[in-house]
């Protein structure tokens, strides 16, 4: 009976309002209409996936209940990850997660992406400088001069570290080695006499069985796990260039705009998910797989040696930061950050 009474309330407040001339409101999304779909390709391959986003988005898709449905693609999947940014621009996908040096981002700061020598030395490092050092600002800054495409938030991955064919134990080894790794971490490698070479993501465990790749400089020990790299390459130096690499989540303008500010915010909520999960899954990962991972021997290369590697990153800081003042802003956040994270000790920064 109340059900009864409140529908009929409900129909004869809708008539008089329609016989009154009135205006519709918008209403709430109904079952049974179309959902907004997006289409989202991430960098990453379907068994890393599996941790560094799907969680994240099938989460959305319950909650968005109805109203929004993000269809999920791996790397390579629709189109090569090296043409991600123009294809979101043009419309072709709607969103993306990877990071700016990989997709060829057309800003200045695209260099910072993925693994910058020594910015980082733990992943807790990356959320810090965006929201508490003014990285997020810059960002928005320099997307906000393309047309097309609006960056949404950066986070946390693993660190950098080489797994390869044969051990690594001095500079010496890493001279000649092709590796497989991202652009601006391959374009300082290549000081040390790294062959930096570009293939599609899913190629990558062939190549070395193959000896196209003699190593690989992409990840940390778990993803060499995850992804079945560790079968491959029986030797993962300890050594690392950064200590986290730094990715991104980006939208087709015209797309995020459409969405009501409560999808937004759902897509915000899920992203701040994604971030959370990467940091105890890789920080635990890491430590495990050393310990109890049996794949891989580890190697290291002697710390004074490998001093010479840090110093050298300080000189391409220099030359980065000459290149945009856009850049050198971003230069000088990381060294203001560094000698905060050194005078502030242990477990910061070793003493």
């Amino acid at each position: 009976m109340t059900t009864n009474r409140r529908a009929f309330i409900k129909t004869a407040g809708l008539g008089a309002a329609a016989a009154a001339g009135a205006t519709t409101l918008a209403a709430p999304a109904v079952h049974g209409q179309s959902p907004i779909r997006w289409r989202l390709q991430t960098y990453a391959g379907p068994a890393l996936a599996e941790h560094v986003i799907k969680p994240s988005i099938d989460a959305f898709n319950t909650v968005a209940n109805g109203e929004m449905e993000i269809e999920l693609f791996f790397a390579d999947q629709l189109v090569p990850t090296g043409e991600l940014f123009r294809a979101m621009q043009r419309g072709t996908i709607d969103a993306v997660q990877s990071d700016d040096d990989s997709i060829a981002a057309p800003v200045d700061i695209s260099v910072f992406g993925g693994y910058f020598p020594f910015a980082t030395r733990y992943s807790l490092d990356v959320p810090v400088l965006f929201n508490q050092y003014g990285l997020r600002e810059i960002w928005e800054e320099a997307y906000g001069e393309i047309e097309g495409v609006t960056w949404l938030s950066a986070g946390a991955w693993d660190p950098c570290h080489f797994n390869t064919k044969n051990p690594i134990r001095s500079l010496e080894d890493l001279k000649g080695l092709r590796v497989f790794t991202f652009p601006t971490a391959g374009r300082f490698l290549s000081r040390f006499g790294v062959v930096p070479v570009t293939l599609p993501w899913e190629d990558v465990e062939v190549a070395v069985q193959t000896g196209e790749l003699d190593g690989i400089a992409w990840s940390g020990i778990t993803e060499d796990y995850t992804v079945g790299w560790s079968k491959v390459t029986p030797y993962f130096l300890t050594n690392n260039i950064s200590g986290a690499w730094c990715g991104s989540y980006f939208a087709n303008s015209e797309r995020w705009d459409e969405l009501p500010a409560h999808l937004k915010q759902l897509f915000r909520l899920c992203m701040d998910s994604s971030h959370y999960y990467r940091q105890h899954w890789y920080w635990g990962g890491e430590a495990n797989l050393r310990v109890n991972g049996t794949d891989m021997q580890l190697t290291t290369i002697p710390e004074a040696e490998w001093q010479t590697v840090e110093d050298e990153a300080m000189t391409f800081w220099d030359e980065i930061a000459a290149e945009s003042e856009r850049n050198a802003r971003v230069i000088e956040i990381f060294k203001k950050y560094n000698a905060v994270m050194k005078k502030a000790g242990p477990p910061y920064r070793s003493a």
